[in-house]
């Protein structure tokens, strides 16, 4: 196995989560009754209203280009060493995203400065919990703005090129493992990050240095919690609640096969292998509608 089971558990746990709180974060953006009245999934005032379907074609490869461009500016900030550049970029990202995450459950101006208290703790002064904890609302954020762009054709476009790029960044490239060092060296990194033991100080001798020990670290990518819950927010929009529901559970036995099979000195793409569980839970989600 990658990990312990222990540790993998606690993956699959906080990406469940993740994915759940998501899904709860769209639900509420949802208007029930103008929904009823339209016959169709219509949100609230405050997001991005729903595109043309031409429009909706070319988005999977705007994402896409967004994200190729995005990598190419964390490079050149990482070369000449731009960290509060990075450092406010990141920022600003996280404090959007939550604050589209808790507009959904409180009024507006709390949910800001709860968000702007939050990003800030994130990024400037980072620890395991609020880390990881952050982690499990950012993404129903991303997924509030992005969901009303995406039909369910589009939705499968989008990762089937992202699980495309992520087996060529990191199996090809090479790319997607220095960037996610970089970021862990730099305590930027957007995705989990579950250490096998919470860093305790070696008791030092007398006239020594306090040394602190080096724990080995489970990691998982943003993207690769993101990516799926926008997947299911799209069959939440376009086909139902209890079929969304399903999408996380066969996404999480995706992410399972990685854990199970792979080698802990070794890195994998993981969208691969979420998606594979994706578009498995959606057959499902079809089967079950034709019963």
């Amino acid at each position: 196995m990658k990990h312990s089971l222990k540790i993998t558990l606690v993956l699959l746990v906080i990406f469940l989560l993740a994915q759940f709180i998501g899904l709860a974060v769209l639900w509420n953006y949802i208007d029930a009754e103008q929904s009823m009245l339209e016959g169709k999934t219509v949100f609230k005032e405050g997001l991005v209203k729903e595109p043309t379907v031409k429009e909706q074609t070319y988005f999977p490869f705007i994402v896409l280009g967004a994200i190729l461009i995005g990598t190419m500016f964390l490079f050149l900030m990482m070369k000449y060493k731009l960290m509060l550049v990075w450092k406010i970029w990141f920022t600003l990202a996280v404090v959007v995203a939550l604050d589209y995450s808790f507009n959904a459950f409180m009024w507006e101006g709390f949910a800001l400065a709860l968000a702007l208290g939050l990003g800030l703790w994130k990024v400037f002064k980072p620890n395991v919990w609020i880390q990881n904890g952050t982690e499990l609302f950012i993404y129903g954020g991303l997924a509030a703005i992005f969901v009303p762009l995406f039909s369910l054709w589009a939705g499968v476009v989008l990762l089937v090129l992202i699980s495309i790029y992520d087996a060529y960044a990191v199996w090809k490239s090479k790319h997607m493992i220095k960037l996610a060092k970089s970021q862990m060296k730099a305590k930027i990194f957007a995705g989990l990050f579950i250490p096998y033991k919470l860093g305790k100080l070696k008791k030092p001798k007398k006239g020594e240095k306090t040394v602190k020990k080096k724990v080995r670290t489970a990691m998982l990518g943003g993207g690769d919690i993101g990516f799926p819950l926008i997947f299911a927010g799209i069959v939440l929009k376009e086909i139902g609640l209890w079929q969304a529901l399903l999408i996380p559970l066969f996404a999480a036995a995706g992410l399972w096969v990685i854990f199970w099979k792979g080698d802990k000195e070794k890195f994998y793409p993981a969208m691969p292998f979420i998606s594979a569980g994706c578009f498995l839970g959606l057959l499902v989600v079809w089967l079950i509608g034709m019963i």
